[in-house]
């Protein structure tokens, strides 16, 4: 028996462009579009608006450390030895014995030189009463 069937094609289901939906994202995550094209000028905007804007609402925690340095004038010169030469207010130094005052300018000197420093020596300024006007101050590291 000889049968013709009459072939009736099988209605597609409708298509809502996700295929280029998710090439086009696809593109984005792997960055494959060339530069000045409308695309690429697109995700450099959103990386300039994530990077500008974020810390508004993200706190990133990415403050300085704040280091306090002593409140008194502290002047820092290059020594001819290769370490430095600090000079300090007479009147941040209460200390009468050497070893208190080494401790006092060192307590000075270490937030603004930072940790690992030596006094090699030091010797005070004087005015023409006696009293010390200032420390000068060589340290190494």
């Amino acid at each position: 028996m000889n049968r013709t069937e009459a072939t009736t094609p099988i209605p597609r289901a409708p298509t809502f462009g996700v295929s280029a939906t998710w090439r086009t994202v696809r593109s984005y995550i792997f960055w494959s579009y060339d530069r000045g094209t409308f695309h690429y000028d697109v995700m450099v905007t959103l990386i300039l608006l994530f990077v500008f804007f974020t810390p508004y609402w993200i706190n990133y925690k990415d403050k300085p450390i704040e280091h306090n340095p002593h409140p008194t004038g502290v002047s820092v010169l290059p020594d001819t030895r290769g370490g430095f030469l600090y000079q300090i207010e007479g009147q941040a130094i209460s200390g009468k014995r050497d070893g208190e005052i080494r401790d006092q300018l060192l307590a000075i000197i270490e937030p603004i030189a930072g940790g690992g420093v030596t006094i090699t020596r030091y010797e005070g300024v004087r005015d023409s009463k006696g009293r010390v006007l200032s420390y000068k101050v060589w340290v190494q590291r």
